[in-house]
């Protein structure tokens, strides 16, 4: 899939967009919410479930709608869909019962992985084809800043070296959500990308 100059410089221009907007809802969410920032009620908690349950839509699509990558975009529907439960852990334990965000993973993920395993040649297949796309590039960026960096950059003990005795558990807070949120934006992007990918293919397909 060859993407032209211009739609190239578009596509540049509303990630950007995309990306400042997040940024500037930190910005507010630090300026006019002291009292619940970079909680579950602040801005940031709820631009990550926004990005995730987007994303899931898309892979829906992906999947049911333009039968494209049916295992890959399985896999990605199944790791998409389990952070979005991940997400809302804090009020499935206080409204439903404490642990049932791992129960809904667990019967996410278990029949997903099934169901790859049970094709793995077509996986394996699909893969080789996606892994050279611009999406997946996106998508292994998103993962290992949201699951590995913001990890590590966000662990209460570097911000007290960093702070020392100024530290407050705000800044480690804010570190660590902030640079999450970022991740699954670009997860978002790259399954944006994703979707234009299969949408070619199928209408590649169609017409030959």
């Amino acid at each position: 899939m060859s993407i032209g100059f211009a739609a190239t410089c578009l596509r540049a221009t509303l990630y950007i967009f995309l990306v400042a907007a997040i940024a500037q809802g930190v910005y507010y969410e630090a300026l006019y919410l002291p009292e619940g920032r970079f909680s579950e009620r602040g801005f940031t908690e709820l631009a990550q479930t926004g990005l995730l349950a987007l994303s899931t839509l898309l892979l829906l699509y992906v999947r049911f709608g333009l039968r494209e990558l049916p295992q890959v975009s399985l896999l990605l529907l199944a790791f998409v869909a389990s952070s979005l439960v991940r997400e809302q852990d804090a009020h499935l334990d206080a409204h439903v019962f404490d642990g049932a965000w791992q129960l809904l993973v667990a019967l996410i993920i278990l029949p997903s992985l099934y169901s790859v395993i049970r094709h793995r040649r077509a996986f394996a297949e699909q893969f080789a084809g996606y892994a050279n796309s611009l999406s997946f590039g996106l998508f292994a960026a998103g993962f290992l800043t949201t699951y590995v960096f913001s990890r590590l950059y966000g662990r209460g003990k570097m911000w007290e070296a960093i702070l020392d005795r100024n530290y407050v558990r705000t800044f480690k807070d804010a570190a660590e959500e902030v640079v999450e949120l970022f991740g699954y934006a670009l997860i978002l992007i790259a399954m944006i990308e994703l979707l234009l990918l299969a949408r070619y293919w199928a209408l590649a397909r169609r017409a030959g």
